[in-house]
């Protein structure tokens, strides 16, 4: 049996932004994008790992939840608690550098860690926990 990931969810207040970042800063090609029922899905991936997705989804993408449970999410989204993604690179210096010059929330500058890896840390422009690791020696 073979399993592989296929897709993982990050809740963004502002598509427009979302894609601003994702796309246009990180290089990331728009694969999808979706509305429905006044909401929208935009899906992004690298070009490296075409069998691999981003979904760019709304906070609490469901249609039935109740003005507290939006609320809750909102506010834990604004804290930056929700969902975050590591990202594999092959040069942690230079990603950093283009992702800081294009105005990104800086969380932590490159360094080398204790097991093995190169990495920084950004906010995206929803909140969301970002970190980009170079394993050591490549």
């Amino acid at each position: 049996m073979d399993l592989k990931l296929a897709q993982c969810f990050i809740a963004v207040d502002d598509h427009d932004k979302a894609l601003a970042f994702y796309r246009d800063v990180l290089g990331l090609e728009v694969r999808n994008d979706v509305g429905f029922e006044g909401m929208r899905w935009v899906t992004v991936g690298s070009p490296s790992q075409p069998d691999v997705e981003i979904v760019l989804e709304p906070p609490l993408a469901d249609p039935n939840a109740t003005a507290a449970d939006r609320q809750a999410v909102a506010e834990l989204m604004a804290k930056g608690l929700l969902r975050g993604v590591i990202f594999r690179t092959d040069d942690c210096d230079a990603l950093f550098e283009r992702i800081r010059a294009a105005g990104g929330d800086v969380l932590q500058e490159p360094m080398d860690q204790p097991y093995g890896v190169r990495d920084c840390a950004f906010r995206d422009p929803a909140g969301n926990l970002l970190r980009f690791l170079q394993p050591r020696g490549k």
